[in-house]
């Protein structure tokens, strides 16, 4: 529905007044103008990512100039593509207010916003010992910059130490062409390049330079944050990074394409549960490339058309297991969209001429040879906007439901139901908990794996369930959450009890089977 003609014209007069004084530069040309090119990988999953397309387009020089721009929105949710150009520092990036925004001093805040698209114009655009934090945001393009030196520790400091960094519900980033570095590790005040943690979901990092730091990045900021996954790393460098490669708790990761110079310590470290395919990349004059390390918590991979170039392993034992020298698949990962892998050895020359920043957003075709992309998505209808919903699938799983014949039980279940209606594999009987919300088990009398879920509603509730969060019953942890029944897969599981909690509903949740198989 439109709003009133009043109501649209002050939001015009409110954005221009605070375009004028913060010099924000609005400018007449299309959205996707500078953005180039495509989300790739799994951002193009669950609804894709297209940030700030079909929105206006605004030029900013300076960190509160970025803020302005989120603030003069008519909505948090209202898309809007901001240029950026120059330095951005501590200096010249300030808190600015407004309903549509929620900024910090010292930090670039993508927080409780969604359809942004962040892009890096004219002579460059460089975030100098200043980081980017999202958090609670959804569909995100962060495309052609240089982000530097950020610290944890020492002076100045920002973003807890992060490049870029993702937490709380964040949904659908593709960050593309960035120039990720810091100049040490902890010791000397630094911490990870592009870390995601805390149910963040549906990220891809590609045609980017991630180097000179202790750590690339993390998937999950402990072996019990589980709740993130579904992320693409293709066509980066990393080079001279001590560890985290990325490193990997829980969740599904692909990995192809890279370039790895100088891994010093260890690289992919895949542990706690999680899966990664990792194919036809180049790892170079680098120690323990791929693995689980520094935890007793095993990860899995699935490889293939791997190069190994002056690579040494160390011996296997206690929290060093690695998948070298003879790397062999443990695990498979099924990838749910389409995408061309170049040879691996091909990948040195065509990562050093299309990663980074300012380098002409070039992408390779798939057959080793760097090509300009084609323009960007300019569809004014905008991306996903909930920052929240879970990685439902809507293939629905094969293979044995695990759940016949299994036990099960839950919550204080309503007058007329059963637990074992949810199990019994009849669409026609269904469970339902004593009010809105309520949990449902099914358990096995020994361990078994378990690697993704189907809950089906009774035809007469369907939608009714909306937020929800699966647990492993034995331990408690969150394997994920997100919104609204359906299939749903999460890193592979040893278990002997699933519980399928339901956090919000609107009616009466009726659960008519609650599916459960291996993968």
């Amino acid at each position: 529905m439109r709003r009133p003609v009043v109501r649209r014209l002050q939001a015009a007069v409110a954005a221009l007044a605070l375009a004028a004084a913060t010099g924000v530069v609005l400018t007449s040309a299309p959205a996707a103008s500078a953005a180039t090119g495509s989300a790739t990988g799994y951002a193009t999953q669950n609804g894709g990512t297209t940030g700030g397309a079909g929105g206006q387009t605004v030029r900013a020089t300076t960190g509160t100039q970025i803020h302005a721009a989120l603030c003069g929105r008519a909505s948090s949710s209202t898309p809007i593509v901001i240029e950026v150009e120059g330095t951005i520092n501590h200096g010249n990036t300030t808190k600015v207010s407004g309903s549509s925004c929620n900024t910090a001093a010292g930090v670039i805040e993508l927080k409780q916003i969604s359809n942004v698209t962040i892009v890096g114009v004219g002579s460059g655009a460089v975030f100098d010992q200043l980081g980017i934090h999202l958090r609670e945001a959804g569909n995100i393009i962060i495309q052609n910059v240089t982000v530097r030196n950020v610290k944890k520790s020492g002076s100045p400091t920002s973003n807890g130490g992060d490049a870029i960094g993702m937490e709380s519900g964040v949904r659908n980033v593709w960050v593309d062409h960035t120039t990720l570095e810091a100049s040490g590790g902890e010791s000397e005040g630094y911490d990870g390049l592009f870390d995601m943690k805390d149910d963040t979901q549906y990220v891809t990092l590609s045609y980017s330079i991630l180097r000179n730091s202790g750590r690339g990045g993390l998937v999950g900021s402990s072996e019990s944050d589980r709740s993130n996954g579904f992320v693409t790393y293709h066509h980066n460098l990393y080079q001279n990074i001590d560890s985290r490669a990325p490193l990997l708790r829980g969740g599904i990761a692909h990995i192809y394409n890279n370039h790895y110079v100088r891994l010093n310590e260890s690289g992919i470290n895949s542990r706690a549960g999680a899966r990664a395919k990792v194919e036809n990349n180049y790892f170079k004059d680098s120690k323990d490339v791929l693995g689980t390390f520094y935890t007793d918590q095993a990860g899995y991979w699935q490889v293939s058309g791997n190069t190994l170039d002056n690579v040494t392993w160390s011996t296997p034992g206690g929290t060093t297991q690695p998948a070298g020298p003879d790397m062999k698949s443990t695990t498979t990962v099924n990838i749910p969209y389409t995408y061309r892998a170049d040879a691996a050895g091909c990948v040195p020359d065509v990562v050093s001429r299309t990663a980074g920043a300012g380098t002409g957003l070039k992408v390779s075709d798939g057959n080793c040879s760097p090509q300009t992309p084609t323009p960007g998505p300019t569809d004014p209808t905008p991306g996903p906007t909930d920052p929240t919903p879970g990685p439902t699938d809507p293939t629905p799983p094969t293979g044995t439901n695990l759940s016949l014949g299994a036990g099960s039980d839950g919550s204080s279940k309503a007058a007329g139901t059963s637990y074992g209606d949810l199990r019994d594999g009849n669409l026609t009987t269904y469970w339902s908990p004593a009010g809105a919300t309520g949990s449902a088990s099914v358990k096995w009398a020994s361990a078994t794996a378990v690697s993704s879920v189907h809950i089906r509603e009774a035809a007469d509730a369907t939608g009714n369930i909306k937020a929800w969060r699966l647990l492993n019953g034995d331990t408690g942890a969150v394997l994920t959450s997100g919104t609204g029944a359906g299939a749903v897969t999460f890193p592979r599981t040893t278990l002997r009890k699933i519980t399928f909690e339901i956090t919000g509903s609107t009616g009466t949740p009726k659960i008519a089977e609650y599916e459960t198989y291996a993968g």
